[in-house]
């Protein structure tokens, strides 16, 4: 029963450890744009990565998430960029270069 103990509290301690280091990339929309099938509105934006799934949380703590595919790059970006194509007339975000990391989202793949 004792190692059962420890199991478990290592494990959320694993858990904690993981949650904790979650990083989260501000990124600021200009102009109305499409991510997925989501439109998100001008504004700043906080992104996280979770799982195949990439988050944007806006001003309001409203959510929105679309999937996303994690890439690693051969060099680290310096700074977070967007990249967007038009598509049927609305600018849609393609991926994500994550700034201080080798990290790119390719985005509603």
């Amino acid at each position: 029963m004792h190692a059962r103990s420890l199991l478990v509290a290592g494990a959320l301690t694993f858990a904690s450890v993981m949650l904790a280091s979650a990083k989260t990339y501000d990124i600021i929309i200009p102009a109305p744009v499409k991510v997925g099938a989501v439109e998100l509105k001008p504004g700043e934006y906080k992104l996280k990565i979770e799982g195949s799934q990439a988050v944007f949380t806006d001003s309001h703590d409203k959510s929105f998430s679309v999937p996303a595919t994690v890439e690693n790059a051969d060099r680290k970006f310096g700074d977070t960029r967007l990249e967007s194509a038009n598509l049927n007339g609305m600018d849609t975000i393609q991926a994500i270069d994550l700034g201080d990391s080798n990290t790119r989202l390719k985005l509603g793949q």
